[in-house]
C-alpha cells in the first residue's frame, strides 16, 4: 500500500496491514456492500432474422444459429428486464431471441431494443427463480486482463468480505484488500463503520473519449443509502469527523446522494448515479480515500487526480512503477489523505 498525503505530496511506502494505524479512532469508514453476480451468460441465438445470402446459395437458419454471449450490466426495471453487452454484436438486433441453458432449468431472453453506446436492453422469459438459475448458468465476469476462465473459487474470491447485495458486474477492488483480522483492528482502534450499495456496472469503467471533460457522459448505475448509513454519515460531519471511503465507487456514491439536495445533507436514498468526478470538484463529504491503481484514459484515474492533485498523481503513479506495485483489480492499493 502506497500512503499519499495529499497537503504535502509526500509518498509513504507501506503494506495493507498498515491501514488501521492509519485510521483516526473518530473517523467514519464507509464500504460498498455490493456484491458481484455470475453475470456472464453463454448461449444461442435463434437466427430468426437470418436472410438468404443469394438466390443461388440460400443460408440456412443454422447460418445464425451460433454461439454468443451475454455480459448482463444492469437491472433496470423488473427482475427480468437488463442492459447487457453481446458477442457477436452485429449479429445480433432487436427481436433475436438469446437461449442459454437446457429445457426447464435454462433462460430464454429477447433483445428489445439498442442502447446508445452499443449495449442491448434484453427481456428474459418470467421465471420463478431466476436468480437461482443465473446463479447456475451464469460465470463470473473476470476483468479481461485476466487471461483465464473463471473458477468456482472465483464466486467468493472476486468478492469483498462484507458483500451482500446482488447486482455488481465487477468488484469495487480496494475492498478486496480486507480480511475479518483487519476488520477487527479497525474497529479495536474506535473506528465507525457504514455501508452504502452501488452496484459497479459500465459507468465504472467507462474510458475516456472525448477531449473536452464537459462531453463525457457516464451509464448510470443503482446506488443506495440506508437509514442507518445516513444517520452516521450525517452524525460524522456535523461532529467535524472525517469521512473515509473505500474505493472509488463509494466516493462516487456519497459525492452522488450530497449532489442531490441543496445543502448537501445525505437523506436515505436511493435511485441511479451517473455523476462525473474530474479536477476542480469541490468534494463535499470525504475526507480520505483506499482505492487501488487505474487504467491509464479512465475516469477514475480522473476521480483520484481530482482528489489528490494531478500532479500527486502523476508521481503517486511514477514512484508505483519504479517500485513495482501491482495495477487493477488483484493489484496493490493507494491510501490518500
Amino acid at each position: 500500500m502506497l500512503h499519499l498525503e495529499r497537503p504535502s505530496g509526500k509518498l509513504t511506502d507501506g503494506g495493507f496491514r498498515d491501514f488501521p494505524g492509519l485510521l483516526r479512532p473518530d473517523d467514519l469508514l464507509v464500504m460498498n456492500n455490493t456484491r458481484v453476480i455470475p453475470a456472464r451468460l453463454f448461449g444461442h441465438r435463434s437466427g430468426q432474422n437470418s436472410q438468404p445470402l443469394s438466390p443461388q446459395n440460400p443460408a440456412m437458419k443454422e447460418f445464425l444459429q451460433g454461439r454468443c454471449e451475454l455480459l448482463l450490466t444492469k437491472q433496470l426495471d423488473t427482475p427480468f428486464e437488463w442492459e447487457g453487452l453481446v458477442r457477436p454484436g452485429r449479429k445480433i438486433g432487436v427481436g433475436e431471441k438469446l437461449t442459454f441453458g437446457e429445457g426447464n432449468g435454462g433462460l430464454e431472453a429477447e433483445v428489445v431494443a439498442r442502447g446508445e453506446f452499443g449495449e442491448r436492453k434484453v427481456r428474459f422469459k418470467a421465471v420463478p427463480d431466476f436468480m437461482a438459475r443465473l446463479e447456475r448458468l451464469g460465470h463470473m465476469p473476470l476483468p479481461p486482463y485476466i487471461d483465464r476462465e473463471d473458477e468456482a473459487g472465483d464466486r467468493e474470491m472476486y468478492q469483498t468480505i462484507y458483500a451482500q447485495k446482488p447486482g455488481s458486474v465487477a468488484a469495487p477492488t480496494a475492498g478486496l484488500h480486507f480480511t475479518p483480522e483487519v476488520m477487527e483492528q479497525i474497529r479495536a482502534r474506535g473506528v465507525e463503520t457504514a455501508e452504502v450499495t452501488l452496484h459497479v456496472g459500465l459507468g465504472t469503467f467507462q474510458p475516456v473519449r472525448v477531449e473536452e471533460v464537459e462531453q463525457i457522459k457516464l451509464h448510470t448505475e443503482r446506488y443506495e443509502i440506508g437509514h442507518d448509513a445516513a444517520g452516521k454519515i450525517a452524525r460524522a460531519r456535523a461532529e467535524g469527523r472525517r469521512v473515509v471511503a473505500v474505493g472509488t465507487t463509494t466516493v462516487r456514491t456519497l459525492e452522488f446522494a450530497a449532489s442531490q439536495s441543496t445543502d448537501g445533507q445525505i437523506a436515505p436514498q436511493n435511485g441511479e448515479a451517473d455523476i462525473f468526478i474530474h479536477p476542480g470538484f469541490d468534494f463535499r463529504v470525504v475526507g480520505a480515500m483506499l482505492t487501488n491503481f487505474h487504467l491509464p484514459k479512465s475516469t477514475l484515474l480522473m476521480l483520484v487526480s481530482a482528489f489528490a492533485g494531478r500532479e500527486n498523481i502523476l508521481r503517486a503513479y511514477e514512484h508505483a512503477v519504479e517500485a513495482r506495485y501491482q495495477f487493477f483489480s488483484y493489484g496493490d492499493c493507494m491510501f490518500i489523505e
